[in-house]
């Protein structure tokens, strides 16, 4: 007699990835597929990622090291020169990339989180917990942002990194609160959330299955917005001297740049390389923001990659509302 439990059991095939995971994937080839701004931001933002990270194992110099004479030329030893200290310049450029980069992602992850919590809040429940959330953030829009950091960091004195990740995190999100508010009132009145309630789903199912999905394309841009923007605000804090001088970033290469005169004493490339990078990563972010706005916006929805990523999520919620049937 044949042990049939085996061959039933075998024949039951889990897939290896999750269906949400691989639904993830495919929204995220559908979008770059054919879309030329964000294939360009995308594979520099990726480019200049992955150097940062492998790129010191490969550096032969330390970046707070002496390895050389003062403004040394770019060469085949110090291939974008050396600093007036004669640290080479390569070597702080990746050391350098990995701090300001750690700056930029952690605050736009603080202020995005915030914006989450505080737009959907105030636009799911209303009533009072709107007016009250609704005034917090109109009351963080009236101070100018970057004064308010400059006068922040000059008050803690010389900060890290971490705490300039924190401040620009924690004054950032009223504008992407704001825009996740108006979004979440539009979709409270749609039939599905209506529904719900009305078969009994609980609020916190509501935000975290029903509403919050569709926020992912503006919640994924005001994340862009914020890395973008935190990138800039923090080299710009610490070329003003407001960082710590001793931790090698993006900022404080200028910092050391500016200090040291070297575009007058004809070290141009202390100044610029650090300076570009920042320009090509910021452009980069732009691009990707860019790209997010066209998807998300209808005004802006053109092009083949936006009618193939518009004909995705025909065919997903297709499968949606069969499966719901």
């Amino acid at each position: 007699m044949t042990d049939t439990s085996l061959p039933i059991a075998s024949s039951r095939k889990t897939p290896m990835v999750p269906s949400r995971l691989r639904q993830l994937l495919r929204n995220i080839a559908a979008f770059f597929q054919g879309n030329m701004s964000a294939s360009i931001g995308g594979g520099v933002m990726a480019l200049v990622i992955v150097a940062c990270l492998i790129g010191p194992f490969f550096t032969a110099h330390a970046p707070d090291e002496r390895v050389a004479r003062p403004h040394v030329e770019p060469n085949a030893e110090h291939v974008l020169g050396t600093t007036r200290q004669g640290r080479d310049v390569f070597s702080q450029l990746l050391h350098g990339g990995r701090a300001s980069l750690s700056v930029a992602f952690i605050a736009g992850a603080i202020s995005t989180v915030i914006s989450i919590l505080v737009g959907i809040s105030a636009g799911y429940f209303g009533g009072r917990i709107d007016q009250w959330l609704n005034f917090a953030m109109n009351v963080v829009l009236v101070f100018p942002q970057l004064p308010l950091l400059i006068v922040l960091a000059a008050f803690l004195g010389q900060v890290g990194p971490v705490v300039i990740a924190l401040l620009i995190g924690i004054t950032s999100w009223p504008w992407g609160a704001r825009v996740v508010r108006s979004q979440t009132m539009a979709i409270r009145q749609k039939e599905f959330i209506l529904a719900a309630e009305c078969m009994g789903e609980s609020r916190l199912r509501i935000v975290l299955v029903e509403i919050l999905p569709n926020l992912i394309s503006i919640v994924a841009g005001s994340f862009v917005g914020v890395v973008m923007y935190a990138l800039i605000n923090e080299a710009g804090l610490e070329f003003l001297g407001l960082g710590d001088p001793t931790v090698v970033t993006w900022g404080t290469m200028l910092y050391w740049a500016q200090s040291s005169a070297a575009l007058y004493t004809g070290g141009w490339w202390e100044m610029i390389v650090p300076a570009v990078t920042i320009a090509l990563v910021g452009g980069a972010m732009a691009l990707i923001n860019m790209s997010i706005d066209q998807v998300s916006n209808p005004k802006l929805k053109t092009g083949p990659h936006i009618k193939r990523w518009r004909k995705l999520n025909r065919i997903i919620q297709a499968k949606r509302q069969r499966g719901a049937s």
